[in-house]
């Protein structure tokens, strides 16, 4: 007899399992996401532009999850605290106060404090579950942080200087604080089907944001019904909610959240990329060099 040909791997089969090409749309979704809601600040209340983010996201999610969502039920319910603490950390609080922060902060101080982020994951893996950084994950963070700067202050150290901290950045901060927490925690995640997962806590984010929106709207915080209200709503609903989480949470689950985390620098490299493909800046140097320091702190982390 001659032996079976292996069967053929589905593009979705083979996408699924690349991590660092996973990780990488997150950053530009989730850039994308940080870009908006600093445009839209004032336009669209934040805690209500998150409650319909994750209110849009589940349902987008749901008819492609309903069956998963009842095979996977039992075991939702055996770990509610687990799944609750997953829902708030990575879906309601942090976003509640990033686009709080967004309200009151300029785009400059809101990308240097995201560059922190992966300190933040590094800093609660060791916390909850002992888990230290590798040299290797050490280096590149550092490495791929001055990138980071290089690209947020224009080549110009200097402008540090000149850097005023409010309470937009510490509600930014503490938002980083939170999905740290997410992102350590979904190395406990229950054993359940991707989108099963991401469905169950989007409808959490949704329930736990759904009073503080009511309270915003009725406090004199109208949502206005016109196009950039309605673009704003449709890009949150689907690229850094249902797509960069279900995104997200498999790369983690391939390679880890420390090595994971890194990822999180190619942020304000997309953001610049953004900003000289829509709104007209012109490239420079320093983009150039903070590019290739991110992307080397970026391979140097991800190494095992």
């Amino acid at each position: 007899m001659t032996p079976s040909a292996p069967p053929r791997q589905t593009i979705v089969g083979w996408f699924a399992n690349q991590p660092y090409l996973l990780l990488s749309l997150t950053s530009l979704f989730w850039a994308g996401n940080i870009v908006l809601g600093r445009y839209v600040a004032g336009h669209v209340p934040p805690v209500t532009l998150a409650c319909v983010r994750w209110i849009g996201a589940f349902f987008l999610l749901l008819p492609f999850a309903w069956t998963h969502l009842r095979t996977d039920w039992p075991v939702f319910r055996a770990q509610l605290s687990l799944m609750t603490m997953l829902a708030l950390t990575g879906f309601a609080a942090n976003t509640v106060l990033a686009y709080w922060g967004l309200q009151y902060t300029q785009a400059l101080n809101a990308l240097l404090i995201q560059s922190s982020g992966p300190l933040c994951v590094a800093l609660w893996t060791l916390i909850l579950f002992g888990v230290r950084l590798t040299l290797a994950q050490l280096l590149g963070i550092v490495v791929s942080m001055a990138g980071v700067l290089i690209i947020i202050l224009r080549g110009d150290l200097t402008a540090l200087a000149s850097i005023q901290i409010n309470k937009g950045d510490a509600m930014l901060f503490a938002a980083l604080l939170v999905f740290g927490i997410y992102s350590a925690l979904m190395l406990r995640r229950p054993v359940t089907h991707p989108i099963s997962l991401i469905a169950f806590t989007t409808a959490g984010g949704a329930i736990l944001t759904l009073p503080v929106s009511i309270w915003e709207l009725n406090s004199g915080s109208p949502l206005i019904f016109d196009t950039v209200t309605l673009l704003t709503l449709a890009y949150a609903m689907i690229f850094p909610s249902a797509l960069a989480y279900l995104f997200f949470n498999r790369g983690i689950a391939l390679i880890g959240p420390n090595r994971a985390a890194p990822f999180l620098h190619l942020m304000p490299v997309f953001g610049s990329v953004l900003a000289i493909a829509f709104l007209g800046e012109q490239p420079q140097l320093f983009h150039l060099i903070g590019y290739v320091l991110v992307l080397s702190g970026v391979f140097i982390a991800s190494r095992r």
